[in-house]
C-alpha cells in the first residue's frame, strides 16, 4: 500500500484501560491492540490520540437514570443515547492512555465527553454532531490529508471518528487488527460492528491490516 507519510498521521482512539478487560466498559480482546499500535509508530512519524473523559454521573451513564440499565436507550436533545456503565471518569487511572502505549510520538491529545450532558464518540464532534473538538483545525494546520485510525471501539468511537473525517474530506483508513469492537445487536440479525463497516465502506473508508502498511 503506497502512502504519502508526509501528509498522513495515525489516530489513536480511546486506547484506555477503562475499555479493556478488567475495565468498567471492557471491549472483548481490547488489550490485544496495544502491541500492534506500538508497532505502527514505526511507520508514522507522529500521531494524535483521544480520551473519553467523563464527569461522574454523566448523562450517558445508566446510573444517572433511575430504573435504567446499561445498554438501554433514552432520547436526549441531540438524539438517541445508549446508556453505558460508568466509565472513563476524568482523572482516574483507567481514563488515562494505556500505560503500555508509547506516547512519545503523540503530538496532541483530544479529550471528549467532558460536558456532563453531552456524550461524545467522534474525535471531531460531540454527539450533537456540531460541537467541535478542535481536531480538524489541528490537522488542517499540519497539512494532514490522510488519517489511519486504530483503537476502541470499532463500532462506536472509531466508526464515528471515521465517518466525520470522511465527511470533512480526509482520506480515511481503519487499521482493523489495531481495533476491537463491542458488537451490540443491531436490526436484521447484524451487530453494530457489521453496521458500522457497511456504512464506512459506503463512505469510501478503507480497511487494512497493519502488515499491509
Amino acid at each position: 500500500m503506497k502512502i504519502d507519510f508526509q501528509a498522513a498521521t495515525l489516530g489513536l482512539i480511546d486506547i484506555q484501560p477503562t475499555f479493556m478487560p478488567g475495565g468498567e466498559l471492557p471491549v472483548p480482546d481490547g488489550d490485544a491492540i496495544v502491541p500492534v499500535v506500538n508497532r505502527l509508530f514505526g511507520r508514522f512519524g507522529d500521531a494524535f490520540a483521544t480520551q473519553d473523559w467523563h464527569a461522574p454521573n454523566h448523562a450517558s451513564f445508566a446510573s444517572a437514570h433511575p430504573l435504567k440499565q446499561p445498554y438501554d436507550t433514552i432520547e436526549m436533545p441531540y438524539g438517541t443515547q445508549i446508556l453505558w456503565p460508568d466509565h472513563a471518569i476524568a482523572g482516574t487511572p483507567n481514563a488515562a492512555i494505556h500505560p503500555a502505549i508509547d506516547q512519545r510520538p503523540i503530538e496532541v491529545i483530544i479529550r471528549k465527553g467532558f460536558r456532563p450532558d453531552l456524550d461524545s464518540y467522534s474525535a471531531f464532534f460531540e454527539n450533537d454532531r456540531k460541537t467541535p473538538t478542535g481536531l480538524e483545525g489541528w490537522l488542517r494546520q499540519r497539512e494532514i490529508r490522510s488519517l489511519f485510525l486504530c483503537g476502541l471501539a470499532t463500532d462506536f468511537c472509531v466508526a464515528w471518528s471515521a465517518q466525520d473525517a470522511a465527511r470533512l474530506g480526509f482520506s480515511v483508513t481503519i487499521v482493523q487488527d489495531a481495533c476491537r469492537g463491542i458488537g451490540l445487536p443491531d436490526p436484521g440479525g447484524q451487530t453494530t460492528i457489521d453496521t458500522a463497516r457497511r456504512l464506512l465502506t459506503e463512505m469510501d473508508v478503507t480497511f487494512v491490516n497493519s502488515d499491509e502498511l
